[in-house]
């Protein structure tokens, strides 16, 4: 495993880590998800978040400068500067030799409608 610097979370997010505790004990009960969409309403609801903002930014300014000397220092070397995948996508791609055959059998379709054409 690589020492990439994480990236760096959102004020939201420093916020919510924050607040779920408390969250939890003012809503015994709540699912995992359903304490997301509360903290969700909560922070929709804030009128003041500059002090999560701050710290989002200061977090933001560090990823920057940790990124930039990890860069400076060679990087991870072999990641070939392909993104990660994201879960539950797959490429799928047809094979070359499906393509072609696919190409092939619409190319016959197309010549078959032209000679019907032709012969009315």
């Amino acid at each position: 495993m690589t020492d990439k610097p994480k990236r760096p979370m959102s004020a939201y997010m420093l916020w919510l880590n924050s607040a779920r505790e408390q969250i939890k004990s003012e809503n015994p009960g709540l699912k995992v998800t359903e304490i997301a969409k509360k903290g969700g309403e909560i922070w929709r609801s804030m009128k003041d978040k500059t002090v999560w903002e701050e710290k989002a930014a200061k977090a933001k300014e560090q990823y920057t400068k940790d990124l930039e000397s990890y860069n400076a220092n060679g990087g991870g070397g072999e990641g070939g500067g392909k993104k990660a995948q994201k879960r539950g996508k797959k490429g799928k791609k047809a094979s070359p030799a499906k393509a072609k055959k696919k190409k092939e059998e619409s190319d016959e379709e197309e010549a078959g409608e032209e000679e019907e054409e032709e012969s009315e």
